[in-house]
């Protein structure tokens, strides 16, 4: 096991690779979060800052643990013969759409159908381990459902979704979707 302050550009290489990545929150009581995350969204915005494009979900747990503490961890995982563990320590935070640092992130990524939020990260450490026991599987592809879903809800419902299902957590934390405006991708 191996810690560092940074992500070298080795190591960046080595998240850019991955498909999927996990992303970890905690309430100060209540629910640990950890949910599974891919599609392409993750980006390296430098050696000490990282973020992912959040799309609509059925809940948002991420977010209302950010918003309450800040706490984060990630974590990728090679599933390829060459194994490897990487975990991110940091705090994050949410930019929405309606948000004035929006258009300087969202630059970094292909807007996607029932794009929510992006939870950017600082990073506080760096840690790699062995991954000796994690398995050997092949990428088939990429899912479209919820790309689907999305876009079959549209902005309109979208938004009716998110006011419904994403302001609170399943603890009864406020996510900060409060203000959760109609956004259309075509539109930004």
């Amino acid at each position: 096991m191996d810690f560092f302050e940074e992500l070298s550009e080795e190591l960046q290489t080595f998240i850019a690779e991955q498909k999927m990545f996990f992303v970890a929150t905690a309430p100060q009581d209540g629910r640990i979060n950890l949910s599974p995350k891919g599609m392409d969204t993750f980006r390296c915005l430098d050696a000490r800052t990282v973020g992912y494009l959040d799309v609509t979900g059925s809940g948002n747990e991420t977010s209302a643990h950010l918003h309450e503490n800040g706490r984060v961890t990630m974590m990728f995982c090679s599933f390829s013969k060459k194994p490897k563990i990487l975990r991110l320590y940091g705090h994050g935070r949410s930019v929405q759409p309606q948000d004035e640092q929006w258009e300087e992130y969202s630059k970094q990524f292909e807007i996607l159908p029932g794009v929510r939020q992006i939870i950017l990260m600082d990073i506080d450490s760096v840690q790699t381990s062995c991954g000796y026991g994690v398995p050997v599987f092949d990428f088939v592809r990429e899912r479209d459902t919820l790309l689907k879903w999305s876009d079959k809800k549209g902005p309109e419902g979208l938004h009716e979704y998110r006011q419904k299902k994403n302001r609170t957590s399943i603890d009864g934390l406020n996510t900060g979707l409060h203000q959760d405006p109609v956004f259309d991708r075509n539109n930004k």
